[in-house]
Formats: structure tokens, sequence, C-alpha cells
């Protein structure tokens, strides 16, 4: 049971990372009007990931200390300072639409709006955060985030077969533009940059050492293709459903449906669980993640290893992100378009994260005799060429679709 439990910190980073409400929603409009012409997108995001959240965490064992920590001291503050720039206020604009994810879930389980559950949820969080430890934090969410492999039995039940929901291309009434603006969202939420900074964190956290180092790839390894599956379940019940109908998806409600088709309200109920779990995960992984870059460059205590008091500028942060979420939140913008535009943006973010990590996984100082092989600098620098090829499409693509709207 205690090795099962190891994996959970990858299951929490995974699952906040592949399955937050931007991504639920996401991938189930992505199979509504491209089948699964994009599941090509997930296993290259899947595989990027991998490679540099084990370069992350091999890092964090061998030294004892955090990516962002090192890379502020292995490539100075400057640079330091423009890769926390672009991460956390693509971190807090996720944050806030985690939370209205959240309230989202909580909307479709009780017909209440979930503008009025926001600050029930933000409270809720804060005191999460605050006190609860982080082991009961991955353990809870990550595992019960879980439920959503309901989408993975939904499609089995459905009985598609793929090859009728598989297209070369955009399929007739999309365009070429569209097709690739959703490839760049999607890539991007399997990229986006708090997952390694609270991956790396995280096994701080746990005090992970050398002798942890094998934990630290079952996590990656696991976890993350794990978090993926989900993801492509969610496209495939989505294409089954509602791609040969020619019908949208933009709601929570609709992402649920094939769910709820196939095993009535017991498979619904099952989903909101789902839904929430994963949404109240990714906003505790933003809302960590937040602190940890923003304590971690300026040198402070971090940290839910440390009692609060101990951390108090760390939570000071922390409660101060939550807060610029709800704000946001509460110019009425729909939180599932807010984490669209964070997912573009954090595309063009990508290469302020991704090229630091790799210089530290290379330097022996920290390092010694456990740096990047040629595979993972071969991964590494391919991965680099094409984060840099969706940072520079992604904003005229937002603005030539109109948003993925054609």
């Amino acid at each position: 049971m205690k090795r099962f439990l190891a994996v959970a910190l990858g299951i929490l980073t995974a699952i906040g990372g592949f399955v937050d409400i931007g991504d639920i929603v996401a991938n189930a409009e992505a199979g509504a009007r491209f089948g699964i012409a994009h599941a090509w997108v997930l296993l290259v995001g899947v595989i990027g990931i991998c490679a540099y959240a084990e370069m992350s965490g091999r890092v964090s064992a061998v030294s004892g200390r955090p990516v962002f920590d090192l890379v502020r001291e292995r490539l100075g503050p400057r640079v330091a300072l423009a890769n926390l720039g672009g991460s956390l206020l693509v971190t807090v604009l996720t944050l806030g639409a985690e939370i209205g994810g959240v309230g989202l879930a909580l909307q479709l389980a009780t017909s209440v709006s979930y503008l009025l559950w926001v600050p029930v949820v933000a409270f809720v969080l804060w005191v999460a955060l605050w006190r609860a430890k982080f082991s009961v934090l991955e353990n809870v969410f990550g595992l019960t985030g879980l439920t959503l492999v309901v989408f993975v039995i939904a499609y089995f039940k459905l009985g598609v077969n793929p090859g009728e929901l598989w297209h070369s291309g955009p399929p007739e009434g999309e365009d070429w533009g569209t097709y690739w603006f959703f490839a760049v969202a999607l890539f991007a939420s399997a990229l986006t940059p708090y997952e390694v900074f609270f991956f790396s964190s995280g096994a701080v956290e746990e005090r992970w050492t050398r002798k942890d180092l094998l934990t630290s790839r079952v996590n990656v390894f696991v976890g993350f293709p794990l978090g993926g599956l989900l993801a492509f379940a969610l496209m495939l019940t989505s294409a089954a459903v509602f791609h040969p109908l020619k019908t949208s998806v933009d709601t929570l409600s609709q992402v649920a449906l094939p769910a709820a088709m196939t095993f009535g309200k017991l498979g619904l109920a099952v989903v909101i669980l789902g839904f929430f779990a994963a949404t109240f995960g990714a906003a505790m992984e933003t809302g960590l993640s937040t602190g940890y870059t923003v304590a971690q460059y300026l040198g402070w205590n971090w940290g839910k290893l440390r009692r609060p008091r101990e951390a108090a500028r760390f939570h000071t942060v922390v409660i101060v992100g939550i807060l610029v979420g709800v704000a946001v939140l509460f110019t009425t913008i729909d939180p599932i378009q807010l984490t669209e535009y964070t997912l573009l943006f954090s595309a063009v973010a990508l290469p302020l994260t991704y090229l630091p990590i790799l210089v530290v996984a290379n330097d022996r100082g920290y390092l010694g005799d456990r740096v990047n092989g040629k595979l993972a600098n071969v991964l590494g620098v391919v991965f680099l060429v094409i984060v840099l090829a969706a940072a520079v499409a992604a904003i005229p693509l937002m603005v030539i679709t109109r948003m993925g709207g054609g």
C-alpha cells in the first residue's frame, strides 16, 4: 500500500495538469469538432511532460532543492525573474479558473450558480492549503480524481469504432487554422509551467533523496500517462457522442453527458465527483505553485513541511493568489473561457520554463553523475524546439481563429 501511495504526487500533478477545467472542456470540444484527430497532440504532450518532469524530479531528489531555486542560482536573478513573471501570471489566472471550475462542478450538482460557490470554494481551498498535510492533499484529491476513469469505461460501453472518429486533418466544416489552434492549446495544457514547479517542490516537501529516484520515475511514468489517458478518454467519448451530430461542446454538463447516457444517474454522480476532485486538485497545485515560485525566488522559507508561522510570507502569497483569482472571476468572465486564454498565454511562456530546466539538469555541480544522459538531452532539445514553435504560433492562431471559433 505504501508503494502504491508513493505515486500519489505524480497522479495529483498529472490530473491537475491534464484534467483541469480548461482541459476537460478543451478535450471534449476537440473531440466533438475534430473526432480524435488531435490524439497525437496528447501523445506528444505526455512524452514532453514526462521528459521534463523526470528532469525536475531528479534535480530535486539529488540536490534536495527545487528547480526554480536552482534556476535563480545557476542562471542569475534576471533570467529567473523573466521565468517568474511569465509563469506567475499564467498560474494566478489558472488558479482563478480552477476555483471557478470547482464552482461549475458544484453548480452541476446543486443547480446553484457557480459564482455563489466561488467564495466558499476559495475559503475551503485556503483552509486546506493552510492546515492540511501535503500527503493528505495528494492522496485524497489525486486518487479521487481517478474516478474520471468512468469515461474510459463509458467509451467501451458506447461501442464506437475509433477508426470512424479519426481524421488525418480537419473534417468537413473545419479549417487548418482552427485545427492548429486546438493543437497548440492541447499541447500547452500538457506542459503548463506550474506542473514542473509543483512536482519539483512536492519532491522537496516529500523529502526525496537519491534513494527516491525510482519513486520519482514511477511518479512520472505512471502519473502523467494516466493523466493523458483520462484526457484522451474525454476526447474519445465526446467524439463518439457529439462528432457524428456535428455538435459543439462548451459546457461542463455536455462533457458529462456521455457518462450519464451510459451509466445513468450513478454515472453522472461519479463524473461530478471526478470533476470536483480534478479541479480542486488543480486549484491546490496552482495555489501552492504561486507561493512556491515567489518564495523560492526571494529566498523565503516556504512549503507545507514548515509550520505556517515559519513560512508566513509563503502562505501570504498563496492567499493573495487566491484573492486575485476570485477577483478575476467576479468580473463574471466564464471560467472555461478564462482557462482557454491562459492555455494560450502558457504556450508563450513555455520556453522561459523549460530551457532553464534543461540547463540545470546538465549541471554536474548540482547533479554529479546524475546529469542528463543522451536520451534525456535529445528529448529535451526536441521538445524545446516544439515548445518554441508553439510559443511563436499561439497568439497569431488565437487572433486568426478568434479563439478557435473559426
